[in-house]
Formats: structure tokens, sequence, C-alpha cells
């Protein structure tokens, strides 16, 4: 069992996790486009489908409109785990369940709910349970019996995002940074109308994402940005080159 080997898909460069269809576009649409536009190879996993919901007719209507979505941000791979809406828990199977598409895909970065979301659904926070624990679990060796012929993969980075419509930062963590998403507005507003199940009956939601996406940029002096706040400090080996100073030419 421990010399199964499995053929691998190619890499991505990042996954972005959510809890239904359609958190990872209002949370974080524009990085997601601005990344596959510089040529990132870009994964999103959806834990659940998202249903049932009032106004979408079946789980495959909804499907077809992730769908959708991932191809207006230039996402090369979405995958969704089925695991149950509304229900969903942090458990161990479900940790294994994501983890094994860690494994599989072998990411750089995994970007992921990084607080409650009150009044609004409960998922979430298991959501970001599950992430932290699918990340540690990605990289355990001597496991094989979860996951048989996947290797051990230690991701390099985590961040943490916020809904769009929730507050601008997350409480306690100090470490946020703020992706200018100017160029890539319009695309991350273009990939939540395709939920049309989701938000045709709420013609507010293009205002109040475009309204929060102006008061984080504004925080940076740029026209629209999104909010991530790391999971723990990390290290810079070129300072200029993260703050996107170029070099002085003659």
């Amino acid at each position: 069992m421990g010399d199964q080997k499995i053929n691998l898909p190619e890499r991505l460069d990042l996954i972005a996790v959510g809890a239904h269809p359609d958190d990872v576009e209002i949370a974080c649409g524009g990085t997601l486009a601005k990344l596959a536009r510089k040529g990132y190879r870009i994964g999103i996993i959806d834990l659940t489908d998202g249903e049932p919901t009032p106004n979408s007719p079946s789980p495959e209507v909804r499907l077809r409109e992730a769908d959708q979505a991932a191809r207006v941000l230039g996402v090369h791979k979405r995958i969704q785990l089925d695991l149950p809406n509304r229900r969903l828990f942090d458990c161990f199977e479900h940790r294994v369940a994501l983890a094994k598409e860690f494994r599989r895909y072998r990411p750089q970065l995994v970007i992921g709910f990084g607080e409650k979301t009150p009044m609004a659904s409960p998922d979430h926070w298991q959501a970001m349970q599950i992430t932290d624990a699918a990340v540690f679990y990605s990289r355990l060796t001597k496991w094989d019996e979860y996951f048989p012929g996947l290797p051990v993969h230690s991701i390099q980075r985590q961040l943490y995002y916020r809904l769009a419509v929730e507050p601008d930062t997350l409480a306690g963590n100090p470490y946020h940074q703020i992706v200018d998403i100017s160029d890539t507005i319009e695309t991350k507003i273009e990939s939540i109308l395709c939920y049309k199940t989701q938000f045709e009956h709420k013609p507010n939601i293009v205002t109040r994402v475009r309204a929060a996406a102006t008061v984080t940029g504004a925080a940076a002096s740029v026209t629209a940005g999104e909010s991530f706040a790391a999971a723990k400090p990390f290290a810079v080996d070129n300072l200029m080159l993260t703050l996107a100073l170029e070099p002085l030419s003659d």
C-alpha cells in the first residue's frame, strides 16, 4: 500500500478555498484574476455545492455558474468536494479530503477564510478550521493509510481573506496586506454576476462589492483593493521587490 503511486496533475501555484461556490469570487476574485493574467496557475476548491438555496433550481445549475465564474477569472482548475452544505463541520474526514487535494496539486500558497461571519453561514468558520488543518496534514509524513500514493507536500505560505461585505481587517491579526485590484475589479464583479441564482434578486451586490474594494484600496492609495492577513509572519528576501519598487534606471 505504501508503494502505491498516483499520476499527479500539473501543479497549481495557488489554491483558494471557499465553503460554497461564490465565496472565493466575493473575497478575492480580483486577486485571482490578476495573478492568472501574470501567468500563475490558479485553483479554487469549494468544500460544498452551496445548495439548496432559495432561487437555485438544483446543484447542477449552481455548478454551471461556478464553472462560468472560474472561466471569467482565468482559473485553471475548480474542484468541488461535495461535503454537506449547511452541515459542514470541522472533522477528521473533511480535513483529510481537503489535504488530499493539497497533496495532489501541490500549491505554493493557500488562501481561505480567516474569521467568523456573524449572521451569515457558520460553514465559513468551519471552512477556516478545515483549511488550517489541511495545510498541516498536507506535510505530515508516515500517514500513508490516509493518503495512499499522494506525496507529502509543504505549503509555503497561507493567507486569510475576508468576504468583501465583511469588516476590512481581521481582528487580532496585525499582518495585513492589500492587493491592488484596480485593473481587475470589473472582472471580479463579472465573476460574481455569473451566479444569477444567488444575486440576480440582490441588485445592490455590485454596489456593495465595489464600495468595499474602493474603501480597502483607498487605505493604500489605489482605486480598488482586496485585503489579506498572513496566518503567521514571514520574512522576505528582497524588500524592494516585495514593496513593488523597481531599480532606478540611469
